[in-house]
């Protein structure tokens, strides 16, 4: 037996089931791809439109209000980004199952960042709120990428990336509907990783932490909060949306082509300190 041709063949049978034995010159590079990114018109979903542009992407985000996501749109483009938009409500479904079916299934990367916050405990949330917590984060989810997987698939190659948090897998008093629905974004981004990846699919998420967003608008002056930050996070400050665009690159990019089924946290350390 040929020892040097059994090596070759075997990177034969390696390479025709992965990447190619010569990796692109850089693999963070997305142009000629096609990115949707939902609830794109500001902070976090913003940066993460702003930062896949930018690596070459052509990008797609949305939003309720269409003269709100029509101006983020424009002001990405006014930086010379590729960018446009289109006005959904990801909870209904049926309006954007026919935006889709009149879109194509042209989509590439998808970023599922579409979440809500109702910061009341037990007692004082009715069944019906936490239900559209639920709706609006992993439900909106599971619908988009549903969407998307049969052009992924006959591609043989398609990102997902949601969006979750450290509040999935930690918890704080009074905020159960904010922790069940990222908990259960994370569980959906497992099971539909270990699906889809016979496909060519991979499906992963992004954990942020502590970050100055409006969400979090009413915590940036609070005292109390910055001083448990301090306390708390290793790198004592609050994150920027801006420091999130890395990490959707990255997970949209051939760097990340043999990575699926992951939480990428980003959180200055929180969730490792004791």
């Amino acid at each position: 037996m040929d020892p040097g041709n059994t090596f070759q063949q075997a990177m034969v049978r390696i390479n025709t089931g992965g990447m190619n034995d010569k990796p692109p010159s850089n693999p963070f590079d997305l142009s000629g791809r096609h990115a949707f990114v939902t609830g794109g018109v500001r902070g976090i979903g913003l940066e993460i439109a702003r930062g896949l542009a930018a690596a070459g992407a052509s990008v797609l985000i949305s939003g309720r209000e269409k003269g709100t996501v029509d101006a983020s749109a424009a002001a990405l483009r006014d930086e010379g980004l590729a960018v446009e938009a289109v006005a959904l409500d990801m909870t209904d479904d049926q309006a954007v199952t026919d935006w889709f079916e009149g879109y194509g299934q042209d989509i590439h990367i998808l970023v599922n960042n579409v979440g809500m916050r109702d910061r009341r405990g037990t007692p004082d949330l009715p069944p019906e709120a936490f239900s559209r917590l639920l709706d609006f984060g992993i439900t909106s989810a599971y619908r988009m990428t549903r969407l998307v997987q049969p052009g992924m698939a006959a591609r043989k190659n398609g990102a997902v990336i949601n969006i979750t948090s450290v509040a999935g897998p930690l918890a704080r008093p009074g905020d159960p509907g904010y922790t069940a629905e990222k908990g259960g974004m994370s569980a959906l981004t497992r099971s539909q990783a270990v699906e889809f990846a016979p496909m060519g699919i991979r499906v992963n998420a992004i954990a942020p932490g502590f970050f100055a967003t409006e969400a979090n608008a009413e915590w940036l002056d609070d005292a109390e909060v910055n001083a448990f930050i301090e306390r708390r996070v290793p790198m004592q400050r609050w994150g920027q949306p801006s420091e999130l665009a890395g990490a959707a690159v990255f997970l949209a990019s051939d760097a990340a082509s043999y990575i699926t089924g992951q939480t990428l946290t980003v959180d200055a350390g929180l969730s490792v300190r004791m």
